[in-house]
Protein backbone atom coordinates (compact mmCIF):
# COMPACT_ATOMS: atom_id res chain seq x y z
CA UNK A 1 0.00 0.00 0.00
CA UNK A 2 1.36 3.19 -1.18
CA UNK A 3 1.20 6.17 1.71
CA UNK A 4 0.63 8.84 -0.79
CA UNK A 5 -2.87 7.66 -2.77
CA UNK A 6 -3.46 9.16 -6.61
CA UNK A 7 -6.28 8.41 -8.58
CA UNK A 8 -9.68 9.56 -10.23
CA UNK A 9 -12.52 10.37 -8.02
CA UNK A 10 -16.17 8.44 -8.03
CA UNK A 11 -18.50 10.45 -6.32
CA UNK A 12 -21.51 8.58 -3.98
CA UNK A 13 -23.83 10.26 -1.44
CA UNK A 14 -24.79 9.21 1.91
CA UNK A 15 -25.95 5.75 3.48
CA UNK A 16 -24.11 3.62 0.62
CA UNK A 17 -24.90 0.23 2.29
CA UNK A 18 -23.21 -3.06 1.97
CA UNK A 19 -26.28 -4.30 -0.19
CA UNK A 20 -25.53 -1.85 -2.95
CA UNK A 21 -21.95 -1.88 -2.54
CA UNK A 22 -22.16 -5.84 -3.56
CA UNK A 23 -25.67 -7.19 -3.79
CA UNK A 24 -26.54 -10.46 -1.73
CA UNK A 25 -27.13 -12.65 -5.10
CA UNK A 26 -23.20 -12.05 -5.65
CA UNK A 27 -22.34 -13.72 -2.11
CA UNK A 28 -22.21 -17.34 -2.75
CA UNK A 29 -19.32 -17.05 -5.05
CA UNK A 30 -15.18 -17.96 -3.50
CA UNK A 31 -14.41 -15.97 -6.79
CA UNK A 32 -13.19 -12.29 -5.13
CA UNK A 33 -12.89 -11.17 -8.89
CA UNK A 34 -16.96 -11.97 -9.41
CA UNK A 35 -17.18 -8.94 -6.21
CA UNK A 36 -14.87 -6.64 -8.27
CA UNK A 37 -17.00 -7.17 -11.43
CA UNK A 38 -20.21 -6.46 -9.11
CA UNK A 39 -19.02 -3.79 -7.08
CA UNK A 40 -21.79 -0.79 -6.48
CA UNK A 41 -23.44 -2.68 -8.95
CA UNK A 42 -26.59 -1.85 -6.53
CA UNK A 43 -26.50 2.03 -6.96
CA UNK A 44 -24.67 2.33 -10.38
CA UNK A 45 -25.33 -0.68 -12.67
CA UNK A 46 -21.90 0.30 -14.94
CA UNK A 47 -19.63 1.12 -12.18
CA UNK A 48 -17.89 -2.25 -12.76
CA UNK A 49 -17.38 -1.17 -16.34
CA UNK A 50 -15.97 2.72 -15.67
CA UNK A 51 -13.73 2.39 -12.99
CA UNK A 52 -10.00 1.73 -13.38
CA UNK A 53 -7.59 0.42 -11.35
CA UNK A 54 -6.05 3.43 -8.57
CA UNK A 55 -9.55 4.82 -8.88
CA UNK A 56 -11.11 6.82 -5.53
CA UNK A 57 -14.76 6.78 -3.99
CA UNK A 58 -15.55 10.19 -2.68
CA UNK A 59 -18.82 9.44 -0.32
CA UNK A 60 -20.67 11.52 2.03
CA UNK A 61 -21.84 10.42 5.05
CA UNK A 62 -22.47 6.54 6.44
CA UNK A 63 -20.29 4.84 3.41
CA UNK A 64 -20.45 0.73 4.45
CA UNK A 65 -23.34 0.98 6.40
CA UNK A 66 -25.64 -2.14 6.83
CA UNK A 67 -24.95 -5.45 7.30
CA UNK A 68 -21.23 -6.67 8.24
CA UNK A 69 -20.13 -8.66 5.42
CA UNK A 70 -16.48 -8.65 4.17
CA UNK A 71 -17.29 -8.80 1.01
CA UNK A 72 -18.64 -5.16 0.66
CA UNK A 73 -14.71 -3.59 0.74
CA UNK A 74 -13.64 -6.64 -1.32
CA UNK A 75 -15.57 -6.03 -4.01
CA UNK A 76 -14.51 -2.26 -3.65
CA UNK A 77 -10.38 -4.11 -3.81
CA UNK A 78 -11.50 -5.76 -6.38
CA UNK A 79 -12.67 -3.83 -8.65
CA UNK A 80 -9.88 -1.41 -8.02
CA UNK A 81 -10.79 1.00 -6.01
CA UNK A 82 -7.41 2.30 -4.53
CA UNK A 83 -9.22 4.38 -1.47
CA UNK A 84 -12.07 5.20 -0.47
CA UNK A 85 -12.72 8.30 1.18
CA UNK A 86 -16.08 9.17 3.00
CA UNK A 87 -17.31 12.08 5.84
CA UNK A 88 -18.25 9.12 7.83
CA UNK A 89 -18.29 4.86 7.71
CA UNK A 90 -20.49 2.91 8.86
CA UNK A 91 -17.97 1.04 11.87
CA UNK A 92 -18.33 -2.58 10.94
CA UNK A 93 -17.68 -1.42 7.40
CA UNK A 94 -14.72 0.72 8.40
CA UNK A 95 -12.91 -2.00 10.52
CA UNK A 96 -13.72 -5.05 7.24
CA UNK A 97 -11.83 -2.14 4.85
CA UNK A 98 -8.42 -2.50 7.07
CA UNK A 99 -8.99 -6.31 7.65
CA UNK A 100 -8.48 -6.96 4.06
CA UNK A 101 -6.04 -4.13 3.25
CA UNK A 102 -8.88 -0.98 1.72
CA UNK A 103 -7.44 2.24 2.77
CA UNK A 104 -10.01 4.64 3.90
CA UNK A 105 -10.06 8.16 5.21
CA UNK A 106 -12.61 10.09 6.82
CA UNK A 107 -12.92 13.51 5.49
CA UNK A 108 -15.24 15.95 4.16
CA UNK A 109 -13.76 16.51 0.89
CA UNK A 110 -15.57 18.74 -2.13
CA UNK A 111 -14.88 17.45 -5.56
CA UNK A 112 -16.38 17.03 -9.08
CA UNK A 113 -16.66 13.36 -10.69
CA UNK A 114 -13.76 12.93 -12.66
CA UNK A 115 -10.97 15.05 -10.63
CA UNK A 116 -7.81 13.60 -9.74
CA UNK A 117 -7.17 13.53 -5.57
CA UNK A 118 -4.40 12.97 -3.93
CA UNK A 119 -4.66 11.31 -0.60
CA UNK A 120 -1.89 11.42 1.55
CA UNK A 121 -2.91 8.21 5.07
CA UNK A 122 0.24 9.30 7.17
CA UNK A 123 -0.64 13.40 6.88
CA UNK A 124 -4.38 13.01 6.62
CA UNK A 125 -5.24 14.82 3.80
CA UNK A 126 -6.88 14.98 0.58
CA UNK A 127 -5.59 17.37 -2.48
CA UNK A 128 -8.03 18.46 -5.04
CA UNK A 129 -6.75 20.60 -7.68
CA UNK A 130 -5.38 23.92 -5.73
CA UNK A 131 -7.63 22.68 -2.24
CA UNK A 132 -6.63 20.45 0.73
CA UNK A 133 -8.97 19.11 2.84
CA UNK A 134 -7.91 17.74 6.64
CA UNK A 135 -9.47 14.13 7.60
CA UNK A 136 -8.76 12.06 10.57
CA UNK A 137 -5.37 10.89 10.55
CA UNK A 138 -5.29 6.88 10.53
CA UNK A 139 -3.47 5.33 13.93
CA UNK A 140 0.29 4.02 12.84
CA UNK A 141 -1.07 0.31 14.14
CA UNK A 142 -3.89 0.87 11.30
CA UNK A 143 -1.09 1.94 8.79
CA UNK A 144 0.56 -0.82 9.35
CA UNK A 145 -1.89 -3.26 9.08
CA UNK A 146 -2.77 -1.44 5.73
CA UNK A 147 0.91 -1.30 4.82
CA UNK A 148 1.17 -5.23 5.41
CA UNK A 149 -2.04 -5.72 2.71
CA UNK A 150 -4.49 -6.31 5.58
CA UNK A 151 -4.80 -8.07 9.03
CA UNK A 152 -3.81 -11.88 7.83
CA UNK A 153 -0.84 -10.66 6.21
CA UNK A 154 0.36 -8.04 8.88
CA UNK A 155 -0.23 -11.00 11.44
CA UNK A 156 2.73 -13.05 8.99
CA UNK A 157 4.56 -10.18 8.71
CA UNK A 158 4.57 -9.73 11.93
CA UNK A 159 5.73 -13.41 13.09
CA UNK A 160 8.42 -13.47 10.17
CA UNK A 161 9.44 -9.75 11.82
CA UNK A 162 9.65 -11.32 15.32
CA UNK A 163 10.71 -14.73 14.93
Amino acid sequence: MEKIIKGRAWLFGDDIDTDVIIPGKYLRTTDMQVFGDHAMEGVDPDFPEKVQKGDVIIADNNFGCGSSREQAPLALKYAGVSCVVAKTFGRIFFRNAINVGLPLMEADVDCSEGDTVEIDLVEGTVKVNDKTFNGNKLPGFLLGILTDGGLVAHRKAEQQRHG
